[in-house]
């Protein structure tokens, strides 16, 4: 008979860690996993509330997507998404990176700077969303009737086409550049001063020094919120939903916006699951898109 090998002490901890992890897997595939399932097998039905036999029919699985080729509606929506994610995460890290380089320093003055500004990313989205329904309404706004006192009314943002957009996209701005600036702020501790130091006397200039040694240190750190905002982006509910319900017309629709309509106003959840699919897995092509190039990023600098 052979002698059975004695378990290792690597092996030990592998099982430990395994052991210990998976409660929370259990958990996070129940969470995560199993709704994910659900929305996919609902996506390849014409399941509706008004048609509960359809359930589960699957004899046309892709004709959701089929009708979402030739929907000139949720084609306008996912340009409106587009436009709103790459206008909104542009300036909120662009703002939250100023921001952070001008705050960042051991004064009391600008710890307390910086905590004020935090207040806009701890608020709830729908505070968030009413604050600027407020401001934007010229009725009870403060800033129209300052405009007005200064003889420059100003017409209603939320209710101009041509400006609707962008009222939600600098509420969605102000409520999330303090996310960029906090990471930024912890990553600029972490960048040495003895690069800074030599370069100063060497005669760099202030640009040159940020970019030369500071921006290359602060590159993973803006891909990953860069990452974190275009994600969250796409989850842009609370404002449109409070400010214009989608309007005026569909020129605030965005994508997830029309997926609700599509769901709980008509009822149709297998073609709303389909949108919902759809917002998915652009999510994490996005994702993977980004995260390559942080890495690449990344492995530049150690390099």
């Amino acid at each position: 008979m052979g002698i059975a090998q004695p378990i290792s002490w690597r092996q030990r901890q592998r099982y430990a860690w395994l052991l210990g992890l998976s409660p929370s897997l259990v958990v996070l595939t129940l969470l995560t996993l199993v709704p994910a399932a659900a929305l996919l097998v609902t996506s390849l039905t014409p399941f509706s509330l008004t048609n509960p036999e359809a359930t589960f029919n699957f004899s046309h699985p892709l004709v959701n997507y089929q009708q979402l080729l030739h929907d000139d509606r949720f084609l306008n929506s996912l340009v409106t998404q587009l436009k709103l994610s790459v206008v909104s995460v542009f300036f909120q890290v662009l703002i939250g990176l100023l921001l952070a380089l001008l705050l960042n320093g051991p004064s009391r003055l600008l710890n307390g700077v910086r905590t004020l500004l935090l207040i806009p990313m701890v608020l709830p989205p729908i505070i968030v969303a009413l604050i600027w329904k407020i401001i934007y309404t010229p009725d009870i706004s403060p800033l129209h009737q300052i405009l007005e006192r200064m003889n420059l009314p100003l017409n209603s943002l939320i209710a101009n086409p041509d400006t609707a957009l962008w009222a939600i996209v600098v509420a969605d701005v102000w409520q999330w550049f303090p996310f960029t600036m906090l990471m930024v702020l912890a990553a600029l501790q972490m960048v040495p001063n003895e690069p800074r130091e030599a370069a100063s006397l060497d005669g760099a200039s202030s640009f040159n020094i940020f970019r030369y040694i500071v921006l290359p240190h602060l590159k993973p750190v803006l891909a990953v919120c860069i990452l974190f905002r275009l994600i969250d982006s796409f989850k842009a509910f609370p404002l449109i939903y409070i400010l214009t319900d989608g309007g005026p017309g569909s020129v605030t629709e965005v994508t997830n916006y029309y997926g609700f309509i599509q769901a709980f106003n008509f009822s149709w959840w297998g073609h709303g699951s389909a949108i919902a699919v759809v917002i998915l897995v652009g999510v994490f092509i996005l994702s993977w898109l980004i995260g390559r190039a942080g890495w690449n990023d990344d492995s530049t600098t150690n390099g």
